[in-house]
């Protein structure tokens, strides 16, 4: 009785150990299916994200190529925008750095695949690396998303100025090349206005030299009035006038003519006057016939001025009574003027109050006074 019931408890130990047995290889493999479950799930999680990871890669590979593109356009915009060279090079400094930091994590991330191969334990950290990654990888290519627009934008703007410049300069051309007709026509008109400079100074020189001849005429009057009077009557070597003393022809303080002195005057006067009207070279010119009286300073200036004025009138009233003057027509070529003192004669400054009481017969050429203006004008330049 007692060995059937420890042959019992025998049995029910090596039954209770085969269930045990049994319940813990059933625990040991559903713990091998589960592990090998979440293997396979990890490792089709990795295939996935090593997927994606190529994806992201190739995106990267084909935002490089666009950034280089990018860079060549830029590149070729720098020519046109020699301003902006410095903030430009500083952007390409900025991407090149980003592609280096891309590249880095480029390398990270293989070095995470061949960790992935090398060890499915370190799954969880390379998950969080895979994560890391990403957030990089989007941070970096927002980054680039909005310096790709923030370019555009400033090519678009550098493109607008460069267009503006260009306008700029074109109207800058056609205003230079505008003022280069101008100048030509300029230059032209200054060359045409020298011509005729030079021809209006030829003809100034010529006409100068046609003046000098006229105010010469003065001169050769007298020469030729010399010539023909000879030594008969002396006459001013400078103004050609006939000068006669007062005292032989009035009595002190009187304008009445003396009788015996009005011989000597028609002689003197006829000869004169003679030489004047029938000289070819010298009647063309004449313009008046003048008769001025002239006294000395002794008394007032009206009281002499009325004294040779009533002796000019007298001597202009013989010599219009005489034949010769008719016969010539003197008339309209006479005229009578009294000076007072106001030209005395003065030897060494000193008044010659016999000389300066005289009659004195002049003539006066046509234009003379205008001919003495110029005359000076010449003379001065």
């Amino acid at each position: 009785m007692f060995r059937k019931k420890s042959t019992d408890e025998g049995s029910n130990f090596w039954i209770s150990y085969a269930d045990l047995m049994a319940g813990l290889l059933f625990v040991f493999i559903l713990l091998i299916g589960a592990i090998v479950s979440k293997s396979i799930i990890l490792k089709s999680n990795l295939h996935e994200k090593e997927d994606r990871l190529l994806q992201i890669s190739q995106t990267l590979e084909i935002k490089e190529d666009k950034l280089d593109d990018l860079n060549v356009s830029f590149n070729k915009n720098i020519a046109l925008l020699g301003e902006k060279e410095e903030l430009i090079d500083t952007k390409d400094k900025s991407i090149s750095e980003n592609k280096k930091t891309i590249s880095l994590k480029e390398d990270e991330i293989k070095k995470l695949n061949k960790m992935l191969l090398q060890a499915n334990t370190q799954q969880d950290i390379l998950s969080e690396k895979v994560v890391i990654v990403q957030n990089l990888l989007k941070d970096t290519n927002s980054t680039l998303q909005k310096e790709k627009k923030s370019f555009a934008k400033r090519l678009k703007d550098y493109k607008g100025q460069v267009i503006v410049l260009s306008d700029q300069l074109t109207d800058i051309n056609q205003t230079v090349e505008n003022k280069d007709k101008k100048l030509l026509k300029l230059l032209n008109a200054l060359d045409e206005r020298e011509t005729k400079y030079d021809g209006l100074i030829e003809k100034l020189q010529s006409q100068k030299a046609k003046i000098k001849s006229l105010t010469g005429i003065k001169l050769k009057v007298v020469a030729a009035l010399k010539e023909e009077l000879g030594s008969k009557i002396n006459i001013d070597k400078n103004s050609g006038s006939l000068r006669l003393a007062s005292n032989i022809l009035f009595d002190k303080g009187s304008a009445i003519l003396k009788d015996e002195a009005k011989t000597e005057l028609k002689q003197a006067f006829e000869e004169y006057i003679g030489a004047l009207v029938t000289n070819p070279k010298i009647k063309p010119h004449l313009d008046r016939i003048i008769i001025e009286g002239h006294t000395d300073s002794d008394g007032g200036y009206l009281y002499n001025l009325d004294l040779s004025q009533r002796r000019a009138f007298a001597v202009m009233n013989f010599l219009l009574t005489l034949d010769f003057a008719k016969e010539n027509n003197i008339k309209p070529l006479m005229i009578a003027s009294g000076r007072a003192y106001l030209d005395a004669v003065k030897v060494e400054g000193v008044e010659n109050k016999e000389a300066s009481r005289r009659i004195e017969i002049k003539f006066r050429l046509k234009n003379e006074d205008a001919m003495h203006e110029i005359e000076k004008v010449l003379d001065a330049e």
